[in-house]
């Protein structure tokens, strides 16, 4: 079994506006991690030096739990409340998650390795 992870940058129209999209999703943030089975994360959140900018990071227990969520109410709600604000562009991509490892090691040094 694979975690999904979903990476996406969502650009509002007006950047007057992007923080109240993003407080206007924070019930759709919360019913997802609260009530869909399967998701470990799932954060919409202005960026903070692009002030048009919503970046976006989910992560999924799998397929099957990112398919159900498609089909969510919450999915739709995010979908159509973004919308509302006025989307200037938004590029997303879905990634598979077939191995993980800690950053840090015993010594509290970062690595890139997986070994």
């Amino acid at each position: 079994m694979a975690l999904i992870a979903i990476e996406a940058a969502i650009r509002i129209n007006d950047p007057a506006q992007r923080d109240a999209a993003v407080a206007a999703s924070i019930p759709f943030q919360k019913g997802t991690r609260d009530d869909e089975p399967g998701c470990l994360v799932y954060c919409f959140a202005a960026d903070p030096v692009e002030p048009d900018l919503i970046q976006v990071y989910e992560l999924w227990e799998d397929e099957a739990t990112l398919a159900a969520h498609f089909e969510h109410p919450n999915y739709h709600g995010m979908r159509d409340l973004l919308g509302k604000f006025g989307l200037k562009s938004a590029v997303s991509r879905k990634l598979r998650i077939d191995k993980t490892a800690p950053v840090y090691g015993p010594d509290f040094k970062a690595t890139a390795s997986f070994d």
